[in-house]
């Protein structure tokens, strides 16, 4: 898109620094005041005079040497939380798993679904200490792999077609 013989996109650049620019001479010319275009008053602070920089600069003065005599007191030193592990720590075998997980034959694939659900928020390894992330993920890849044992078990199971007796005669 061309603007007078330019493109838009020049057009933008010589109109941001045509304001720079003026932005400059402003500030060179009022020099006192630290100000913002669009501000009133109330948000801008002026400089301080030389007189109130010099009681200001003695105040802070005063402030810091009262500090040199303050020595604050070290933080106490934490002891080391030893978390407690948790109960499954020992139970990484496949049957332990699946008994705890306690998946029956008539479990359908939104119970199964579920069943890893609440598996998880007890066994995953983001939701226990470090220490025990590794334990934590064996048990839930080892979870995982039952619960999609099953599922896969359940949809052979349903799309298989029983034979009836008349056939299996013939």
């Amino acid at each position: 898109m061309v603007l007078f013989g330019r493109s838009l996109f020049q057009s933008v650049v010589d109109r941001l620094l045509h304001e720079a620019e003026s932005a400059e001479e402003a500030v060179d010319q009022t020099g006192t005041d630290f100000r913002i275009r669009g501000f009133g008053a109330g948000f801008v602070a002026a400089r301080p005079a030389a007189a109130s920089t010099d009681s200001a600069s003695r105040s802070a003065d005063a402030y810091l040497e009262i500090m040199e005599d303050f020595k604050p007191e070290p933080p106490p030193a934490a002891a080391e939380i030893v978390p407690t592990p948790p109960i499954w720590i020992n139970r990484l075998s496949p049957e332990e798993i699946g008994a705890d997980l306690a998946i029956s034959a008539d479990d359908d694939s939104d119970t199964l679904m579920e069943k890893r659900r609440i598996f998880a928020r007890e066994n995953h390894p983001d939701r226990v200490d470090l220490r025990f992330a590794d334990a934590a993920t064996t048990r839930m890849k080892i979870a995982n792999l039952l619960i999609d044992d099953a599922i896969r078990a359940r949809r052979l199971q349903s799309c298989t077609i029983p034979v009836s007796q008349d056939r299996r005669q013939s």
